[in-house]
């Protein structure tokens, strides 16, 4: 076991209820209606990830696993069923208290780092938390504490130009955890670095999650990942699948 138990999978009781975790999920469906005709994405699916559990979704392109994300991260309202961050509903809330959500509980990481090319590393990170009200002085000493953290302290004043694809992805999981969000979601995030960055990128952001008691869910392809996580959601026919914790041979 490493140090502080980060290899130990969080205690989640039995039974427990969706407002129980960070996340909750409670018979949410997806579907689009064209017409007579009802496209179904998935249906009734249900899971509670809680703090410093690191869950792998995995699923064929066109299962939803995006859908599913943006829906976890109240961008999507679902068709039906619902969705629990830190225990509260999402049902009935309006757009403002959905972002203010979002703003305050939620990060989020991309395949595309989405950084904003005028700025430097560490601006990147001060903005998120300017807007969610914070001093400019602490805002930067805070985003040059993350930047510490994932290894590039000495990128604070590169502009995305000047970063390469897997220091540019760091920067991005750095400024996800600006606000210091209760949840962290990530939408392939090391589908495009190469095999050996996407493991640095990938181990970085695991281990900052559990140390933080960050609750994660991370839709990839890759399934030598699942294997260094805690459960693994499976997207399978439309049904959110709980496969447990995938073993290595």
């Amino acid at each position: 076991m490493s140090e502080q138990g980060l290899d130990t999978p969080p205690f989640r009781p039995a039974h427990a209820s969706p407002r129980s975790g960070v996340l909750g999920l409670q018979g949410v469906s997806r579907f689009y209606e064209q017409g007579s005709q009802r496209l179904e994405i998935f249906r009734e699916a249900s899971g509670i990830v809680m703090p410093g559990e690191v869950i792998a979704l995995v699923g064929p392109s066109g299962s939803g696993k995006s859908s599913l994300l943006h829906i976890c991260g109240l961008l999507e309202l679902p068709s039906e069923g619902d969705v629990y961050i830190a225990g509260r509903s999402g049902q009935g809330l309006t757009d403002q208290e959905r972002t203010l959500i979002r703003r305050d509980e939620i990060g989020f990481v991309y395949q595309f780092h989405h950084l904003l090319p005028e700025f430097d590393a560490v601006e990147n990170i001060v903005i998120p938390q300017m807007i969610a009200g914070q001093g400019a002085k602490a805002a930067q000493a805070h985003a040059l504490q993350l930047l510490e953290r994932v290894g590039l302290r000495d990128r604070a004043s590169h502009r995305p130009a000047r970063l390469s694809g897997g220091e540019q992805q760091r920067v991005a999981i750095a400024r996800a955890l600006a606000n210091k969000p209760k949840l962290l979601l990530a939408d392939e995030p090391t589908g495009n670095l190469d095999p050996k960055t996407a493991n640095l990128v990938f181990d970085m952001m695991v281990e900052i999650c559990r140390r933080n008691s960050v609750a994660a869910v991370i839709a990839t392809h890759n399934l030598q990942m699942t294997t260094r996580m805690d459960r693994t959601w499976l997207l399978h026919e439309g049904r959110l699948i709980d496969a447990g914790r995938i073993q290595t041979k």
